[in-house]
C-alpha cells in the first residue's frame, strides 16, 4: 500500500483557507492508514479494516458535503488511546499516526473554535 494520501498530509501544510479541504485530506489519510493489510485491530473498539473504514466514511462525507460532524465524533479517532492511535500501536505505524494527528489538531482549533 502506497499510503500517498497519507505521505502528502504529513509532508505537507495545512491550508488554513479550506479548513473543509483539509479534514478531508486527514480523514481520507486515517482510511488510508487503517486500511493496510494486516493491521491489528484488537485493542480498538473495531473489528477490522471494514469497519472502522465504514465509521471514518460517514465523517468524511459529511465533511465533502461541507456538513461539520460533531467535533467529539472526529476528536474521538485521534485522540490519545483513541482506536486509531490503538491500532497505530498494535500495527507499527504509530509515529504516523501521530503526524496526521497533529494536522487534525491544527484542523480541528479552525472547524470547531469555540469547542
Amino acid at each position: 500500500m502506497k499510503l500517498d494520501l497519507t505521505k502528502e498530509l504529513i509532508h505537507g501544510s495545512i491550508d488554513e483557507t479550506d479548513p473543509y479541504g483539509t479534514l478531508v485530506h486527514v480523514l481520507e489519510s486515517a482510511i488510508e492508514l487503517v486500511q493496510i493489510p494486516d493491521n491489528e485491530f484488537c485493542w480498538s473498539y473495531w473489528e477490522n479494516s471494514e469497519e472502522a473504514t465504514k465509521e471514518i466514511n460517514k465523517l468524511l462525507n459529511m465533511a465533502k458535503s461541507y456538513s461539520l460532524p460533531e467535533r467529539v465524533e472526529v476528536a474521538v479517532l485521534f485522540a490519545p488511546t483513541g482506536p486509531l492511535q490503538e491500532v497505530s500501536l498494535s500495527s507499527g505505524w504509530a509515529e504516523p499516526f501521530l503526524r496526521v494527528a497533529e494536522k487534525y489538531d491544527q484542523i480541528e482549533r479552525l472547524l470547531w473554535p469555540n469547542s
